[in-house]
């Protein structure tokens, strides 16, 4: 996975010429005096309560991770981007996020909040329709959210559906469309069993109906009892839309990043997402500030990022690099303080090369977000938001001790068992191992170490050996 999403490659400073003159405690502090945060943020979303949050991160960002950052401090997280594809096949997408599946205080229990379920993909009524299945936590069973996607589709669509593989677990293709004479049309529900109390009578407007429902607002008192019993068991508080992974495109289909080349596209996807999740449901976007350098870009970045508050998203991570760096070369927070400037009543986070927690307030302070997300810099380093958290309260950020390193890498790795199963949990963390390493005295042997761990014994071995003090 490193080798496709450069999440350890290692840090750069960011571009932001007059840098030097910001004192980031100065800052972190006098946010301390005035709330911590924008209160439109918690008023948004409870327990959304310091100006900084855990991104989404391709291969890394699990349940496990997010617990551990929570324990150190985080106030929010995001899980990686779920293709909307995987979503609706019943894939891996919702497992990897942990929903509900495990009790309180393992992930995807009551510890695991606030959190932002991000979603990425090529199409408006397939991203509009994982959306509504993350929301509801897929009560309804995968069909239903097929039907929603596919169910109004030509022969021509559903053959490109076909064609960019939507699977269901074990590899069974969703509605396999056969050739000539008699070809027919994909049925969603095909292949995949009776997974929901959904007949073949069922329409997609039906389907469309009762989600309406759970919109309907009883305008005496502004609540709803449907909705609130449908949504008694959320596991996610936010739907993300992805439009800044520099991820490739499927069959000429933009995705992630690419939709910033595109903006009608990039808004026909936003605006199927607002408007097929529950009105009392925040929706936010993360994108980066420009496919690329060229004016044109600018500007079309800008349009995207104009009709996301107009339609009503709740704010917009700006990553400060463009689509064509990927992760290579500086971000520009001299670009990002301009895009903030000019929206001075809009929610707007800020992302790139925040690798401590000074730099948490550097980017504030030059920049004027409202909070920052912390990516690349947070794997093996959970206690940046610890740090940020002691800088607020007017003390010097600490390194973690032998200690504490320890007890982190013990309580990470018993997580990681929990989300993915001892045989897979020793291969897994050692990603997250070598940036543990770091912290350690001795980080080049303590690296080497960990780096051939496979079983929980080796890893008890290692800690052991280096981190009793």
């Amino acid at each position: 996975m490193n080798s496709v999403s450069h999440n350890a490659t290692p840090p750069t400073p960011a571009c932001a010429p007059g840098r030097e003159s910001i004192d980031a405690r100065r800052v972190a502090e006098r946010l301390a005096e005035t709330g911590g945060i924008d209160p439109r943020v918690p008023a948004i979303v409870p327990g959304f309560d310091a100006p900084f949050f855990q991104a989404g991160l391709a291969g890394y960002s699990d349940a496990a991770m997010r617990l551990i950052a929570r324990r150190q401090g985080c106030p929010f997280c995001v899980t990686e981007a779920l293709l909307d594809r995987t979503l609706l096949a019943g894939g891996r997408g919702f497992a990897k996020a942990d929903l509900g599946q495990l009790h309180d205080n393992v992930p995807g229990g009551a510890d695991d909040h606030p959190l932002a379920c991000q979603i990425m993909g090529s199409d408006p009524r397939e991203m509009a329709a994982a959306a509504i299945k993350a929301a509801e936590q897929g009560f309804r069973g995968d069909k239903a959210y097929r039907l929603l996607a596919y169910g109004d589709m030509t022969p021509e669509e559903l053959a490109e559906v076909e064609a960019t593989h939507l699977r269901a677990p074990g590899g069974v293709q969703v509605g396999r469309i056969r050739s000539g004479p008699d070809a027919a049309a994909l049925d969603p529900t095909e292949g995949l069993g009776d997974d929901a109390s959904w007949t073949d009578g069922d329409s997609c407007e039906s389907l469309i109906d009762e989600i309406n429902k759970l919109n309907e607002i009883d305008p005496a008192t502004g609540d709803s009892p449907t909705r609130r019993a449908a949504f008694s068991s959320l596991c996610f508080d936010v739907i993300d839309v992805n439009l800044a992974c520099p991820v490739k495109k499927v069959r000429s289909k933009a995705r992630g990043g690419h939709w910033l080349a595109e903006p009608a596209g990039a808004i026909r996807i936003l605006e199927a997402v607002r408007e097929a999740v529950p009105a009392q449901m925040p929706c936010t976007v993360k994108m980066r500030r420009s496919y690329d350098d060229t004016p044109e870009m600018a500007a079309a970045f800008e349009t995207i990022l104009d009709a996301a508050f107009d339609m009503g998203y709740a704010w917009a991570t700006v990553h400060a690099r463009t689509v064509e760096q990927k992760y290579v070369g500086p971000s520009r927070w001299d670009v990002l303080r301009e895009i903030v400037r000019k929206r001075p009543d809009r929610l707007i986070f800020g992302s790139g090369d925040v690798w401590s927690a000074s730099d948490v307030f550097d980017m504030i302070g030059y920049t004027g977000v409202a909070a920052v997300s912390v990516a690349r810099g947070c794997i093996g380093n959970p206690w940046i938001f610890r740090q940020a958290r002691d800088m607020m309260a007017g003390h010097a950020p600490a390194p973690p001790t032998l200690t504490e390193q320890r007890r982190v890498l013990e309580d990470h790795f018993a997580l990681c068992v929990r989300v993915n199963g001892p045989r897979l949990a020793g291969r897994l963390m050692r990603k997250f191992a070598i940036k543990f390493s770091h912290h350690h005295p001795r980080a080049e042997e303590v690296k080497r170490e960990f780096v051939r761990v496979n079983t929980t014994e080796e890893w008890g071995r290692v800690l052991a050996k280096h981190y009793d003090e």
